[in-house]
C-alpha cells in the first residue's frame, strides 16, 4: 500500500509502564496508547503528530493543521458540535459534573488531534495527562480547532456538512446506527473508496473481484447496495 500510494510508514511499541495500572479492556488500551504516552512512543527528533481516526474522511489537505498556530498550546482538538439540537439530551458534559469542571471551557473530541511534541515534552504534559485529556486542560490547556476540522451526524446535523474538511462516522447513542451503514449512508464517495479499498486488498492477496467497476453512486442504485449488504448480513447472522 505504501507503495502503491506513495507514503513511508514504521511500526512503533511500547512496553506498559510498571508504575501505571495495566488496562485489560482493549478499547481502553488503544485510547491509553493514543493519548497518555505521547511523549516516549515517538523519536525525539519528531516534533508534530497529527492524529486521525480510522473511521474518519478527509476532505481537505491535512497539511492545514501541521502548519497551524497552535498559540503555543501542547495539542489541539475540536470541540464537539452543539447545532444538532436533537442531541441536546446526551450531551452531558453540559451538566453534572463536567459542567461544574469544565468551568465554560469545551469537551472536545479525540478522532482528530494535533500534537506539539516539543511543547508536549517541555511542559511535561505527559506527567500531568494520566487521564483525560477533556479532565485535564485546566493544566495541560488545549487549543480548540476551528469547528469544520471534524464534523460528525450525530452532533453537528447537517447545517454545517457542507463545510466539513473531515467526517467521522461517530457513534449516534439515539439511532445507534452501524459505522458502515451510516457511511454508505452521509459520506457521498464512500463507495469509491470502499472499492478502491476492496481492490487493491483483492490485488494484494491475488484474488478476483465479482465486480471489476465501482458500483454507480445514484441514490437509487446505492440504496439499492446497501440493502443488498444489509440482506447478506442478515443471512449471515442467521
Amino acid at each position: 500500500m505504501a507503495q502503491e500510494y506513495g507514503f513511508d510508514y514504521e511500526l512503533i511499541t511500547y512496553k506498559w509502564p510498571t508504575w501505571l495500572q495495566k488496562q485489560t479492556e482493549k478499547q481502553r488500551i488503544i485510547w491509553a496508547y493514543k493519548i497518555l504516552f505521547l511523549d516516549v512512543i515517538f523519536p525525539i527528533s519528531l516534533e508534530k503528530v497529527i492524529f486521525v481516526d480510522a473511521d474518519q474522511v478527509v476532505r481537505a489537505d491535512i497539511g492545514e493543521l501541521y502548519d497551524m498556530d497552535i498559540k503555543g498550546k501542547p495539542f489541539a482538538y475540536t470541540p464537539f458540535c452543539d447545532n444538532n439540537k436533537d442531541m441536546d439530551g446526551y450531551r452531558f458534559w453540559r451538566q453534572g459534573f463536567w459542567k461544574e469542571h469544565l468551568r465554560g471551557r469545551p469537551y472536545h473530541i479525540s478522532a482528530l488531534y494535533v500534537v506539539d511534541l516539543v511543547k508536549f515534552r517541555e511542559t511535561s504534559a505527559g506527567d500531568n495527562l494520566r487521564d483525560l485529556p477533556n479532565y485535564a486542560q485546566h493544566t495541560v490547556p488545549i487549543f480548540s480547532l476551528p469547528q469544520e476540522w471534524l464534523w460528525c451526524e450525530s452532533w453537528c446535523g447537517n447545517a454545517t456538512k457542507s463545510k466539513a474538511k473531515t467526517i467521522d462516522l461517530c457513534n449516534n447513542p439515539m439511532t445507534k446506527e452501524p459505522k458502515l451503514q451510516g457511511a454508505r449512508r452521509i459520506v457521498s464517495e464512500w463507495t469509491g473508496l470502499d472499492f478502491e479499498a476492496r481492490k487493491f486488498t483483492a490485488k494484494i492477496l491475488g484474488d478476483e473481484m465479482e465486480n471489476s467497476e465501482p458500483p454507480s453512486s445514484t441514490s437509487s442504485e446505492t440504496s439499492s447496495n446497501v440493502r443488498s449488504s444489509e440482506d447478506r448480513e442478515s443471512k449471515a447472522e442467521l
